[in-house]
């Protein structure tokens, strides 16, 4: 299993509203770097919804439940998606403050790439991002 951590303007769609719809398809995202990633997830693996623009916090974790494929709204064969549902709200945000205060997270994605949306988070700061939140 790996984890991962799905970037969205909560304007355009939040943590409420996958956990209103009880699950998504993740679509929406043409950037390459980004799409790799979502070729590399699989059905079973945990996500982490970030919500950017003004917040620019992690606050909730989904599970992606479908093996990704191609966009059906798109007619491009490369942009591909995969289906998500709500697992748990955490009981605290963490910030991209937060994390650019720790020297560790300075080869993180979240910092290095900031204009990815979707990126690969390794277990070791999967685990100390849920211990900041207080969800553990």
């Amino acid at each position: 299993m790996k984890y991962w951590l799905l970037k969205t303007e909560p304007s355009d769609y939040s943590y409420d509203d996958l956990l209103k719809d009880g699950k998504t398809v993740w679509d929406g995202v043409a950037n390459n770097a980004a799409l790799i990633c979502i070729r590399n997830t699989r059905k079973g693996d945990i996500a982490m919804i970030y919500h950017t623009g003004d917040e620019r916090q992690m606050v909730g974790t989904a599970e992606i439940i479908s093996e990704p494929y191609p966009d059906p709204k798109e007619n491009n064969p490369k942009l591909a998606v995969f289906d998500i549902k709500p697992l748990k709200r955490l009981k605290t945000p963490v910030t991209l403050s937060q994390i650019k205060a720790d020297k560790k997270y300075r080869d993180f994605a979240l910092v290095k790439e900031a204009r990815k949306s979707v990126l690969e988070v390794p277990e070791e700061y999967w685990k100390e991002f849920m211990k900041m939140s207080g969800t553990v």
